[in-house]
């Protein structure tokens, strides 16, 4: 299957919501289905054109850090077979509530990042050192939350504000988290030749007794391409935009043609298509030290 599954009704499944990459169904028996499709967004647009095995590779580098973090964080997942039509891009998982804040840890300065720094020296009002450059590394990870506007695209905001979105004993237990696991994960792939720039992670809370931040678990994708900025290592150079193993490739390409972010979206060349494949799948390989199935 290398297009994406559309949202068109599918026997036997319901169609539930519809995201920029991701498809949201229920199975027959009232479980919860999670598909990641082939399709690519960039500045808030979804593009017309298909990065074949997208899907696939998200889903699976995500079901392989889950199963690496599952010592430290509980996960969305259920045990439960998806229809053949969507395999290897499928995950059954657990009915939940979102989380209304989107959680990032930065380890380096870099896209809207490096661009608050620029206007104020800090990032979402976390203070940094005076005379940083684009692509630095900073002191140490900070978490900087972010909620989306009603177009869908991220908003950063302080700390402050997160909590008094979502509570502050959820808010500590988040950002404890996303710290702990983008330290673990940027540590391994440090070892691999691979520099995790930052990273966006999401988390729900189950339903049930007791305090809700004694009920997070880790949903949606973890330390992904399109969830995180990986850098190589050994083309690392502070001071400008870095070359990636994710999506800025893209973003790159759409800059190179002068698009000013408006509809009509841009179709990619099919050169762009291979090397943006290409990339996703060296990390990938990289990561797990696998060939995609």
């Amino acid at each position: 299957m290398t297009g994406p599954p559309d949202a068109q009704p599918v026997a036997g499944l319901r169609h539930l919501y519809s995201g920029k990459v991701r498809e949201l169904y229920q199975l027959a028996d009232g479980t919860l289905m999670l598909v990641a499709t082939d399709r690519i967004s960039a500045y808030d647009h979804v593009l017309p054109t298909l990065i074949p095995d997208k899907g696939k590779i998200l889903t699976q580098l995500s079901l392989w850090w889950f199963e690496q973090l599952a010592d430290l964080v509980p996960n969305h997942l259920l045990d439960v077979p998806v229809p053949a039509r969507f395999a290897g891009r499928a995950v059954a998982c657990q009915r939940l509530s979102m989380i209304g804040v989107e959680c990032v840890a930065r380890g380096y300065l870099a896209g809207s990042g490096w661009r608050d720094y620029q206007r104020t020296g800090a990032v979402c009002g976390v203070t940094l050192p005076a005379g940083l450059t684009e692509g630095d590394r900073l002191p140490e990870p900070i978490f900087t939350p972010a909620t989306k506007a009603q177009s869908g695209h991220d908003i950063n905001i302080s700390e402050a504000d997160a909590a008094r979105l979502v509570g502050r004993a959820v808010l500590d237990k988040v950002k404890a988290l996303t710290l702990r696991i983008y330290a673990e994960g940027a540590a391994y792939a440090d070892t691999l030749g691979i520099i995790i720039a930052d990273t966006k992670l999401e988390f729900g809370i189950l339903p049930g007794a007791g305090r809700p931040e004694d009920r997070i678990i880790l949903i949606d994708e973890v330390l992904t391409p399109d969830s995180s900025r990986f850098w190589p290592r050994d083309g690392y150079e502070p001071g400008g935009a870095q070359p990636s193993f994710d999506k800025q490739f893209v973003r790159d390409y759409l800059e190179s043609i002068k698009w000013n972010k408006l509809p009509p979206v841009p179709s990619l060349p099919p050169d762009v298509i291979e090397k943006t494949r290409d990339k996703y799948l060296e990390a990938y390989r990289r990561l797990t030290g696998k060939e995609l199935e």
